[in-house]
């Protein structure tokens, strides 16, 4: 992986964005790895059209063009935050999404949340009162592309507890020099 420049400040880490399938935790490891970093977080399903949320609640997968405003919102998001540093989840399951949100902020860095299916079922199926049901896990796998070596990110196990996840996160986004030195 090649750590992204951030020309603009190079004192603040640029801005992470957090991915996976639903289920891994983007809404509960998001808040935890920016209060470490000492940056905004913005949740992505923030950032979905009604059409979109209505469509997920009913059981149907989001296509492409579905997706497009949202990852063009996140990525207006993510440029504002260029220099200062930010926390955005989004479950950028594509390679073409991930190069759409580095379009609109070239400096944005991935961290891939990951985990064995049975155990994203299972926390899916614990959470109360979110749109995403389990039946869309099996497409959400299905999109998913990993991050390619050339894609500046980590890949973290969601096994243990949030506070865990989170420690390991930041630790892999600085041993792969994707952030600012701490403080």
């Amino acid at each position: 992986m090649t750590p992204p420049e951030n020309p603009e400040n190079p004192d603040h880490p640029p801005v992470v964005v957090v991915m996976g399938v639903a289920g891994t935790g983007k809404t509960t490891i998001g808040p935890l790895v920016a209060e470490r970093l000492g940056v905004p977080y913005a949740e992505g399903d923030d950032f979905h059209p009604a059409a979109n949320i209505a469509k997920m609640s009913a059981g149907v997968p989001l296509d492409d063009a579905d997706r497009a405003p949202w990852l063009d919102a996140i990525g207006r998001w993510a440029h504002g935050r260029a220099g200062l540093g930010g926390v955005v989840s989004s479950s950028a399951l594509k390679r073409a999404y991930r190069d759409r949100l580095r379009a609109a902020a070239p400096g944005a860095v991935f961290l891939h949340l990951t985990g064995d299916r049975a155990l994203v079922e299972r926390r899916m199926a614990e959470r109360k009162g979110h749109f995403m049901p389990t039946a869309l896990l099996d497409s959400q796998f299905a999109a998913l592309q990993p991050l390619g070596a050339d894609e500046a990110g980590v890949a973290v196990d969601v096994a243990g507890t949030p506070e865990q996840i989170a420690e390991r996160a930041v630790a892999a986004l600085r041993r792969a020099d994707a952030l600012a030195p701490a403080p």
